[in-house]
């Protein structure tokens, strides 16, 4: 399927976003580390990386990136637009392992190539945008009971994250304050593509800055922006940038995609549907990939414990007394390539073979590690 003239300006403003913004988490990062040396962390509610010059680089970066998806969002669909995201993770991977010595092995190069496929396969099965006359239209469409429920709800959720768990999980589960910044963003998108819509417009000679809810959608974005970045930076301080981007890509995504269906009320094909499912679902796995594999030792993981003197290190059980539970179910320390502990209770030795050994470089990321990286 040829791309028209919009959408293939919208795409290239997109993949340009990705670009600064996958950039601008790898400069931020390294400004928190730097302010974290020297002030009280964000992560417990410091400020100190406002005087850091180089966390500023990173906030002009990623402001040029949303600025260009801002773009993008008036001459292409959310559901292109969003999902390419994904390629601002590879950025951020690939810059992570030069800059944050974050290794990025062969199975983290695998998960940025299905990012990529993922990403052209959605793009090219792209689907025809409705037009749009007027932000009016936009403002009628968003007064619709589907979006005002689902509006409801996002907000709902958001303020349940911040005053109930943040308090007492945000400083050791991920998805606390990515999801904070998930379901926020997901309405900023919406507000950004009435905007982008009226700006559009605007140029071509039907001024819609006369019109009061054009105002509004600033308003809302504004709101939503400073929300976005005060959780996000918490969320790099605390958790590893390889962690925290994926998994934040895949929550805003289903969240954005699930608003803009709602908002546009998209007529899609069966065909295309599933086309854009495999291609969301591809890139989906290169991400959890990407993710999952970050601090394993591909290698030394397939090697059998013992053979040529090489130990099973990508992920080995240590036995610890100190979380022994009963005589059947024993505690097991988890250390990975890069010297990181995470205690597991397991009953049982795990089995050898390969399998397990998958099964264990796979879950610390996600469930048995807690990332302190600083």
């Amino acid at each position: 399927m040829l791309l028209s003239s919009d959408q293939s300006k919208g795409v290239a403003l997109a993949i340009s976003s990705s670009i600064f913004i996958g950039s601008s988490f790898i400069v931020k990062k390294k400004g928190l580390r730097i302010a974290g040396n020297s002030g009280l962390r964000a992560g417990v509610g410091g400020y100190s990386y406002l005087i850091e010059p180089l966390w500023w680089t990173g906030m002009i970066s990623m402001i040029v990136g949303e600025m260009a998806n801002f773009a993008a969002y008036a001459f292409a669909p959310a559901i292109v637009v969003t999902p390419l995201g994904a390629l601002s993770i590879i950025v951020s991977a690939i810059l992570a392992h030069y800059w944050l010595n974050e290794k990025l092995n062969i199975f983290g190069i695998l998960g940025c190539v299905l990012c990529i496929v993922g990403s052209i396969t959605i793009v090219l099965h792209a689907p025809e945008e409705r037009e749009i006359t007027s932000l009016l239209e936009v403002w009628q469409l968003a007064m619709q009971p589907g979006f005002m429920l689902y509006t409801v709800a996002a907000i709902a959720a958001t303020l349940f994250l911040i005053f109930y768990l943040a308090p007492a999980y945000g400083m050791t589960t991920i998805f606390v304050y990515v999801g904070i910044c998930s379901l926020v963003g997901s309405l900023s998108v919406m507000s950004c593509k009435a905007l982008g819509i009226a700006l559009k417009l605007t140029f071509q000679g039907q001024n819609q800055f006369v019109y009061a809810e054009s105002y509004y959608c600033l308003l809302i974005v504004a709101v939503c922006v400073l929300t976005q970045m005060n959780y996000l930076n918490k969320a790099l301080d605390l958790f590893n940038t390889a962690i925290v981007s994926p998994i934040y890509y895949v929550m805003f995504t289903v969240f954005t995609i699930t608003a803009s269906v709602i908002l546009f009320q998209d007529v899609q094909t069966s065909r295309q549907l599933l086309t854009e499912l495999c291609g969301f679902s591809t890139i989906v796995i290169g991400t959890f990939l990407l993710n999952a594999t970050k601090d394993w030792d591909a290698n030394a993981a397939l090697m059998p414990p013992g053979r040529s003197g090489a130990p099973f290190n990508a992920m080995r059980p240590v036995h610890d007394p100190e979380i022994q539970t009963t005589s059947k179910a024993a505690g097991f320390k988890f250390v990975d390539s890069n010297g990181k502990v995470g205690k597991h209770v397991a009953c049982g030795w795990p089995v050898a073979g390969t399998a397990s050994r998958l099964l264990h470089a796979f879950s610390p990321p996600l469930l048995l590690l807690q990332d302190n990286t600083m």
